[in-house]
């Protein structure tokens, strides 16, 4: 995988490396795989579809020392948990084994839209 500017066209975003990866393929396919899914577990309380599929994570790198730099966004800036899901996020991938440090951008650029969503958080929110 290359580092790159993450895609906002539409969808949840990819995990990159930083440059090219030291780590084994193997143990970089399973890292890529516990995250994403360390990630589904967090939920939005008021939206009963994961922050990933929903498309609130922007970016995810894994540097060659196994730490995590992820960016995110919110629904809406005046999201009421907005001090509390970074924590989460960071929780939830800090459990991922073979992971060392996680931090957590909050960004709002560019603004979230419906367009970030996966067909699975669609369907989820019935707007199919």
């Amino acid at each position: 995988m290359d580092s790159a500017e993450p895609d906002f066209s539409a969808g949840p975003a990819a995990v990159t490396t930083s440059g090219g990866s030291a780590i084994p393929p193997m143990e970089l396919a399973r890292l890529t795989d516990d995250i994403v899914g360390a990630l589904k577990t967090v939920y939005d309380p008021e939206i009963p579809a994961d922050i990933y599929e929903l498309g609130l994570i922007y970016k995810v790198d894994i540097d060659d020392d196994r730490n995590i730099a992820i960016d995110m966004t919110l629904t809406a800036p005046g999201c009421p948990v907005a001090g509390e899901m970074p924590e989460w996020v960071k929780n939830a991938v800090s459990a991922v084994p073979g992971v060392n440090e996680v931090t957590v951008a909050m960004v709002f650029d560019p603004p979230w839209d419906q367009t970030r969503m996966s067909d699975e958080a669609r369907i989820a929110l019935d707007m199919y």
